[in-house]
């Protein structure tokens, strides 16, 4: 069936269309109470960062540890062998000599102050100053200490053990309230060895049947 375009055209032509376009449409209007004005030329507060880089503190440090070097070598004449009240405490591989003299409560490690020495660490300090604490000795006693070995753990514990075992040569009265709190057992637990085949003292390979 074949449609011409002739016909086409007339039937467009008899259809008609009609549209009403309102003259007057709606409008909105918004009414603002309050009215706001933005300027680019407003002042914005500037953030100002001020940075200075902190010298190092090494001169201030050589000058305190030459003190407490002068300080340790006028109070213990003769060294640390040749003082009456010392004990020496060890613990893993750890070993301290601890000589007591009667002072305001200072402790010297290594020619150095005690909290510089263990690194501010509070249950390293705790343990260095147990002792005196568990006797009321906290401001009596200047402890002057020469330690090596191990590591600072250790190097503390041995400390504290140190300390006790001079006190009981400042008075024999004192082996009681110490050996309460369990302040004169040598602690004998060291690190396992590994073993031959062993990854570990203890840990070995995954087993493997086949």
């Amino acid at each position: 069936m074949a449609i011409s375009v002739a016909s086409l055209t007339s039937s467009f032509a008899s259809l008609s269309f009609s549209s009403q376009i309102s003259q007057k449409p709606h409008a909105l209007s918004l009414v603002h109470s309050k009215q706001f004005s933005f300027s680019l030329t407003s002042k914005i507060p500037m953030l100002v960062v001020s940075a200075s880089v902190a010298e190092a503190p090494a001169p201030e440090e050589l000058e305190t540890r030459d003190d407490l070097l002068k300080l340790v070598k006028s109070r213990l004449p003769g060294g640390f062998a040749a003082q009456p009240i010392f004990g020496t405490g060890r613990r893993k591989s750890a070993s301290a000599r601890v000589v007591l003299q009667e002072g305001s409560g200072k402790i010297i490690i290594n020619y150095r102050d005690a909290k510089e020495y263990l690194q501010g660490n509070p249950l390293w300090i705790q343990y260095v100053r147990t002792p005196l604490a568990t006797l009321g000795y906290d401001a009596t006693y200047d402890i002057f200490v020469k330690v090596e070995g191990g590591g600072l753990s250790g190097q503390a514990q041995a400390i504290s053990l140190g300390i006790a075992r001079a006190l009981l040569k400042v008075s024999e009265s004192h082996r009681k309230p110490l050996r309460e709190e369990g302040l004169l057992t040598r602690d004998a637990r060291v690190v396992e060895r590994k073993k031959v085949g062993l990854k570990k003292a203890r840990k070995r390979p995954q087993f493997s049947k086949r």
